[in-house]
């Protein structure tokens, strides 16, 4: 659905009728759409809380368990959530007959598709607001969007292309955590310095976008590079560690 009306905006004006129409739709359904984003407000967080060392205090099972009563005293703790909220989490998690929770599986199997529909709503009011720049009521939804909003913020990609009436449409992309990092490596640093140095000296636009082009090309290769030498890295670790625990094991 959000990716209907995501396909729905393209191509369209500033204030455009579409636009309108899906900020109606936003209102007419305000209740559901509320609850939406609470939902995901609550599950995108939740896999960082339990992985802070305030959560773990409570964790004493050495399996990695908690039980419901510890779990709602760890949340009780973080002030991240209201006591209806803890105990809304509490009914979606699936205990053992000890009612012991594996709370990491919990927060992994809620977190991804949160993250995968977030995104996309995250993208949906990014661009009704560009849409819609001067429209009170999406402003409503905006503000209740606002943490989810600033959690999808550092990996949503924009690429803006002119199109052929001089108007400016812009396309979005998902930008992973690996890919950050992988941006941040020192190659990828060189050569992002040496193409804004040779773009300055550069006159004519040809040799522009031919650097440009190259640049991309360049910078695709050096990222699976880097990719591929942080995975073989991975690896020698898990073996490490392996060959510990079994000289351990002796």
């Amino acid at each position: 659905m959000v990716v209907m009306l995501l396909s729905l905006l393209e191509g369209n004006v500033v204030n455009g009728t579409i636009a309108r129409q899906m900020v109606d739709m936003l209102v007419e359904s305000s209740s559901n759409v509320e609850m939406i984003l609470k939902f995901f407000d609550m599950f995108l967080k939740l896999k960082d809380i339990v992985a802070s060392d305030a959560f773990r205090d409570y964790v004493t099972d050495p399996r990695g368990l908690i039980s419901k009563k510890e779990f709602q005293k760890a949340m009780d703790s973080q002030k991240q959530y209201t006591p209806s909220e803890i105990q809304f989490l509490l009914s979606c998690s699936e205990a053992d007959e000890n009612e012991m929770i594996d709370f990491e599986e919990f927060a992994s199997r809620f977190q991804e598709p949160a993250k995968d529909i977030g995104f996309n709503i995250a993208v949906l009011l990014t661009n009704l607001s560009e849409h819609m720049p001067h429209d009170n009521r999406l402003k409503t939804f905006l503000e209740l969007a606002e943490c989810i909003l600033n959690y999808f913020r550092p990996y949503l990609g924009r690429i803006e292309i002119m199109g052929s009436g001089k108007r400016i449409e812009r396309i979005y992309f998902e930008i992973s955590e690996t890919n950050k990092t992988q941006w941040e490596m020192p190659q990828v640093k060189e050569s992002k310095r040496q193409f804004i140095f040779d773009v300055v000296n550069e006159g004519g636009e040809s040799e522009k976008m031919e650097l440009f082009i190259n640049f991309c090309e360049d910078t695709i290769f050096e990222m699976q590079i880097a990719a591929q030498i942080s995975e073989e890295e991975g690896q020698e670790e898990e073996e490490e560690e392996e060959g510990g625990e079994r000289e351990r094991l002796k």
